[in-house]
């Protein structure tokens, strides 16, 4: 995983004493909270609704042991006692004191974390594969690529004002489990040309307010020009993208006022023009990087394992999890472990201190020291003995971690919403909540089989309700809370947005609605087909009229 370097080091350090200076002096009153405002979101600082709110990063969404255990001491010793893993694999804590942040960040950086680019319109978190250097169908692990990526745009001088943020995402193969079309840059490794990796560049994706799935720049960067070609990119961006409306400053609006070809042809003019041996990674560089993620201590072990098979035979509650929450590994004899944060009722993304405690203890005995955070808002165990899962299912479950619903109706992506934002207008919380407890029944969800459901409590789509299968957005009508449905949408290879199906419901409505879209894709599903191949075959329409037979039409 990744590791500090002297540079690393020193710079945190600085950052974290001309913070609390800056706290300091806008505790005694010395600065306004406007003038605090631009400091503050350098450290990833917001002010929500009720409290300041502190976003950790958590590049590429890869944790130690150590790490997750010092993220179980903020939660108990400044916040409220649980933190809240979000979409881009970060964490966030939501009721610190102001003048407690310095000391968060100062415990922080001795395990090598801090808050810098988790907001702010500069290039954010990296984001990847969560099965990166596990899966089966890679065609080489992205992380090194990632570590890379973070190391130049750490407070890269020309790129810290950007005319928005900018969020890139790489995966290692054609399977998309990190949704690269929704970002701003996506990056695909497509193979080799003798030592190169070569990658597919998409630009231009995003959510929000006018949602854009990232097109087609390039088909075979070179991993020697990967960093020439995103400053060719962020450089054109950085001069033509607006700055006069919010609304309209992502590269998104920039590509499509433009035109994909317009666009590129800016790129690469700005490629051209860019001294190439300044950005150009040396072998030597690439392959200490790369050291940092050799692969574990693997033992040689069998496909299969009769331990394993004999505890699935004997209890029913651990094959179910395992059917449900495991995936293959391309080592014989491991798996990869979810950990699901969505128990039933549970705040989806959320996790208490003690349960970060556990989850450190089972990656430090038996996942090589290792955790992730998914995109989906869960944990990930890696690389996990098929032989040890019977005791880290057991030690899950007693901390209340076993939830066996990994892609299930019930793995309910969801923003914090109004409960937390100052930019939500309805609440996105008790809505997921009410979804978890309808939809309880693990046989039922069984049968309905892989689904995603997202909820955003704005138009600012940080639940990416864009890309459910069926998002949920919350609307405001005249100062009352409803939700709008959509079906279709998909973050994976085959992106696409949803269709809005209807008309807002009321929060209590939302729920059994769904429900009954579930249920229709239950009658009319092909053999074999999922949730989503089903919509692709027939539209969204008879989910849309699922949603909406035996409502009153006063609503």
């Amino acid at each position: 995983m990744y590791r500090y370097d002297e540079f690393d080091a020193a710079l945190v350090r600085e950052r974290v004493e001309e913070f609390r200076d800056q706290v300091a002096r806008r505790a005694s009153g010395d600065l306004t909270e406007d003038q605090f405002k631009p400091l503050r979101l350098m450290n990833g600082v917001y002010l929500q609704l009720h409290a300041y709110m502190l976003r950790v990063a958590v590049p590429y969404g890869t944790m130690n042991a150590r790490q997750m255990r010092r993220l179980a001491h903020i939660a108990r010793t400044y916040d409220r006692g649980y933190g809240h893993f979000t979409t881009r694999t970060n964490i966030q804590f939501n009721w610190p004191a102001l003048t407690d942040l310095p000391a968060i960040l100062e415990d922080l950086a001795a395990v090598e974390m801090h808050a810098i680019q988790t907001s702010g319109n500069c290039i954010r978190n990296v984001t990847t594969d969560v099965f990166a250097g596990a899966a089966r169908d890679e065609i080489e692990d992205p992380r090194p690529w990632c570590e890379i990526l973070r190391q130049w745009s750490t407070i890269h001088p020309e790129f810290s004002f950007l005319p928005r943020k900018f969020k890139v995402a790489v995966i290692g193969g054609p399977r998309d489990r990190a949704a690269i079309r929704t970002h701003d840059v996506g990056l695909e490794i497509v193979g080799r040309d003798g030592a190169e990796t070569l990658f597919r560049v998409f630009v231009g994706g995003g959510q929000g307010r006018l949602p854009h799935l990232g097109k087609e720049i390039a088909t075979g960067v070179r991993g020697t020009e990967l960093l020439a070609y995103l400053t060719a990119i962020l450089r054109a961006y950085n001069l033509l993208g607006r700055r006069d409306n919010i609304h309209k400053a992502r590269i998104k609006i920039l590509v499509e006022s433009l035109g994909i070809a317009a666009f590129r042809a800016e790129v690469d003019r700005q490629f051209a023009t860019l001294r190439h041996e300044d950005l150009r990674l040396p072998q030597e560089e690439l392959d200490r990087i790369r050291a940092y993620f050799a692969p574990p201590a693997f033992e040689t072990l069998e496909r299969s394992s009769r331990a394993f098979d004999r505890a699935v035979l004997a209890d029913p509650d651990f094959a179910r999890w395992t059917r449900n929450n495991v995936r293959p590994h391309r080592r014989a004899g491991y798996g990869s472990a979810v950990i699901s944060l969505k128990g039933l009722g549970e705040v989806p993304g959320d996790i208490t201190d003690a349960q970060m405690e556990v989850v450190a203890d089972l990656a430090e005995r038996y996942g090589f020291d290792e955790v992730r955070a998914a995109y989906e808002q869960n944990l990930i165990l890696p690389h996990v003995k098929l032989d040890d899962l019977p005791a880290v299912w057991r030690a899950l479950d007693a901390a209340g971690l076993a939830m066996p619903n990994a892609d299930l109706a019930t793995d309910v992506i969801a923003c914090p919403g109004l409960d937390y934002c100052s930019l939500a207008n309805a609440r996105s919380i008790p809505v997921a909540q009410a979804l978890s407890r309808r939809l309880a029944d693990l046989d039922y969800q069984e049968r309905v089989g892989p689904v995603r459901i997202n909820m955003s409590g704005c138009i600012n789509a940080c639940g990416h309700h864009h890309v459910g299968h069926i998002g949920v957005l919350g609307v405001d009508r005249k100062g009352e809370e409803y939700y709008q449905i959509t079906v279709g949408g998909s973050p994976d290879e085959q992106a696409a947005l949803g269709q809005i199906v209807g008309r807002s419901l009321p929060a209590e409505a939302v729920a059994p609605a769904i429900q009954r879209a579930l249920d229709r894709y239950l009658e009319i599903r092909a053999d074999g087909e999922r949730f989503i191949d089903t919509v692709r075959r027939l539209g969204p329409e008879p989910f849309g009229e699922a949603i909406y037979e035996g409502l009153d039409a006063a609503h």
